[in-house]
């Protein structure tokens, strides 16, 4: 790989570390109701499993509601089975033309446990940075540059490593402080 490269990668896979946990955090609840909350739902599209996002609408029409308007009134039925399927906790229910889910509060004990698994995404983000930085000095070690330029390329990966970790413990200490908000 070309030295110039190595350094841009890795800050590259880095940024992916830290979008991937964003969007993940996403996925994780904190006592309002938000359409991130089921988007990873796979309902039974004519016998093909299909993201809820591509046959239905969700919107959350106030913070403890989630609205799933289909597209086809004929999904209402998957739609619904599809998320008790999913096992998030939710109850649906339908008025014939779209599908409701009451996102009940969070309980302190469930406020904690979504905090474990934020913390849990976090060190994932962590273990990810952490490799390309393994990586990226690997990739130095085994270059044929001169010692010192070798030393300047693994403080700069190190500098990239401490900024990234940094921002995903920041990440978490947001997120940690909207779950335990009530």
């Amino acid at each position: 790989m070309d030295i110039d490269n190595i350094v841009k990668e890795t800050e590259t896979g880095m940024q992916d570390a830290i979008a991937h946990l964003q969007k993940a955090f996403n996925n994780i609840r904190a006592g309002r109701a938000n359409p991130a909350m089921i988007s990873m739902v796979m309902v039974d599209y004519y016998g093909n499993p299909t993201p809820l996002s591509q046959v239905a609408n969700v919107s959350a029409p106030d913070a403890m509601t989630l609205s799933i308007q289909p597209w086809e009134s004929a999904m209402i039925q998957p739609i619904e089975k599809a998320i008790m399927e999913a096992n998030l906790g939710f109850n649906p229910s339908n008025n014939g033309n779209s599908v409701l889910i009451n996102v009940p509060p969070l309980t302190e004990e469930r406020r904690r446990d979504l905090v474990k698994l934020a913390k849990s995404e976090v060190e994932n983000a962590k273990i990810s940075i952490r490799t390309w930085r393994k990586d990226a000095n690997h990739e130095i070690k085994n270059s044929d540059l001169s010692e010192d330029l070798k030393a300047n390329l693994e403080n700069e990966v190190q500098a990239l490593t401490d900024k990234f970790v940094k921002s995903a413990d920041d990440h978490f200490t947001a997120k940690e402080a909207d779950i335990m908000k009530v």
